[in-house]
């Protein structure tokens, strides 16, 4: 058998040969594009496919460098924290309070579900938080962060499992939001609003940096992100003297978030066009570098199982959604325009969640509410308030 051991620029430069690789397989798989099944993850698993038949036949075999991956994920996570912004709640009013949670609670019962089922099936209660929060609520980014955190907590297919979880969520989570809105819209004769609410979408609405980015923006945008990074290691250290172990990412999350909640109140403005900017390309390469190095055969013992819980937790998101999202949310239109984007960041990614609502408001009619809620929350505030939850599980069950 042939073995190679990749150094970091080799291992960043397939990365980036795999995310065009997967650009150019959802352009011409349009199902792919229809499901935002994001590039990295395409290409990703392409290479995974491959690593997986030299496995199997005994051909060749892959290693890789992974600081770069832990720094990616560190880089991504930070820019999370710079979202957390208590103004911007607050700004949204009570409805984004109430939303947040109405997924706080779908949260712990994804949790919940995965370990009871795994405990029932007699596997790793850890994969059920994989299959859990981690994938869907919490979709590629968390699964492959803390994909790593489970495999260190003795779940050896964490990352696997996670991913598998996340891709699955991200197809379900599109495919049973619209017949919800659509059923809840007929039984209750529901109709648009035309109140004149706020139509802006506060994500869009984060920051005032001027359109055309220079260096100078891009390297305070940088800057912060690697302040944050740095001084979030020193205060992981901190809690692990108090004998609290949090994920790695954790710390430079919280002090992101402080600092753009003292900025707020100074009424000074960060470039957060520029933040987001480099957590995404960071989280694209993250990506790119979990997937390709995912070891898909240790997925054949755990196929069946995994099915079972996925299509269980696919269930319980639409009952959710129809039973608690749409009536606590106020039972109108509005409501059922949320449960249906409910269903798309619940079980894979904001970005489903915006498709979701717009697929469904094109054909019925516009819901403000819904436009200005869900951004909010899928996009600012749910992978802050997932951390810490699935962080406890994690805890919870290695322990044990």
């Amino acid at each position: 058998m042939f073995k190679y051991a990749f150094g970091m620029p080799e291992t960043l430069a397939i990365a980036v040969v795999l995310l065009l690789l997967g650009r150019w397989v959802k352009e011409k798989i349009i199902i792919l594009k229809k499901f935002f099944i994001p590039a990295p993850v395409v290409g990703g698993l392409i290479f995974s496919i491959i690593t997986l038949i030299g496995h199997q036949y005994k051909l060749f075999e892959f290693s890789f460098d992974s600081q770069l991956k832990s720094l990616l994920m560190l880089a991504f996570f930070t820019t999370i924290g710079f979202a957390a912004s208590i103004k911007m709640l607050l700004k949204g009013g009570l409805q984004v309070v109430i939303f947040l949670m109405v997924s706080l609670v779908l949260i712990i019962i994804q949790n919940v579900v995965g370990v009871t089922i795994c405990g029932f099936l007699g596997i790793d209660k850890l994969l059920g938080v994989a299959a859990g929060s981690i994938s869907l609520t919490g979709g590629h980014g968390t699964a492959a962060a803390f994909g790593s955190e489970l495999i260190k907590a003795g779940a050896e297919a964490g990352v696997s499992v996670s991913i598998a979880a996340a891709t699955f969520g991200l197809v379900a989570g599109c495919m049973i939001g619209g017949p919800i809105a659509k059923r809840l819209m007929n039984k209750y004769n529901l109709k648009p609003t035309t109140d004149g609410e706020n139509t802006e979408i506060l994500e869009g609405k984060l920051t005032k940096d001027e359109k055309n980015i220079d260096e100078n923006l891009l390297f305070n945008g940088l800057m912060y992100i690697i302040v944050s990074m740095g001084i979030g290691s020193f205060l992981l250290l901190g809690f692990k003297k108090l004998g609290l172990v949090f994920p790695a990412y954790l710390g430079s999350m919280i002090v992101a978030s402080i600092i753009r909640n003292i900025m707020d109140k100074l009424g000074k403005s960060l470039p957060l066009h520029c933040i987001n900017i480099i957590g995404s390309i960071s989280l694209q390469l993250f990506l790119g570098i979990a997937l390709m190095t995912m070891q898909l055969w240790e997925l054949a013992s755990l196929a069946i199982p995994l099915i079972l819980i996925l299509v269980i937790q696919t269930v319980i998101m639409a009952l959710y959604a129809y039973f608690v999202t749409f009536r606590i949310m106020g039972k109108d239109y509005d409501a059922a325009v949320i449960a249906t984007g409910h269903c798309g960041f619940g079980m894979g990614a904001s970005p489903n969640a915006i498709a979701n609502m717009e697929t469904f408001t094109k054909a019925n009619g516009y819901s403000p509410k819904a436009f200005f809620v869900v951004p909010i929350v899928g996009a600012m505030f749910i992978d802050f308030v997932n951390a810490p939850i699935i962080t406890f599980f994690i805890e919870m069950l290695k322990t044990k």
